[in-house]
């Protein structure tokens, strides 16, 4: 438990030090969808935890966190945190996992839930996820 809580600190103290250091140009890096919620005061995917509720590759409870900066943050109760990458670029939004970029679908995007499709080599991979609970840190 209290690695798993480490781990979830440590994720949110990335996104808030992605988040202070932000530039302005990072709302050109983002999907129509995120600039639109951006642009009506709603937040989008970018330098949020997000919990995966159901999937068909993924297994429900993984967090992903995409920084500002291009860093995407994975983690889960099973799993060492990992490192990977994020893009937007030319109208497509790419994910980079240990070294494999896969193009990404954003099939939905509101306060409540973020919808993906994955594009890989052996099938397409749908992904929901909401924002995550907050976990109460150990005295």
């Amino acid at each position: 438990m209290k690695s798993l809580l480490q781990r979830a600190a440590c994720v949110l103290a990335l996104v808030l030090v992605a988040a202070c250091s932000e530039t302005s140009d990072t709302a050109d890096k983002l999907p129509p969808a995120a600039q639109q919620a951006a642009a009506a005061g709603k937040p989008g995917f970018v330098n949020k935890v997000w919990e995966v509720s159901l999937s068909t590759g993924v297994a429900p409870g993984m967090l992903y966190v995409f920084l500002s900066d291009g860093t995407l943050v994975m983690t889960s109760r099973d799993s060492q945190a990992s490192l990977g990458a994020w893009t937007y670029q030319d109208g497509g939004l790419t994910m980079v996992e240990d070294g494999q970029e896969y193009p990404v679908d954003i099939l939905s995007l509101s306060n409540e839930e973020f919808r993906i499709r994955s594009k890989h080599p052996g099938g397409s991979v749908e992904i929901a996820m909401v924002p995550a609970k907050s976990a109460p840190l150990a005295p």
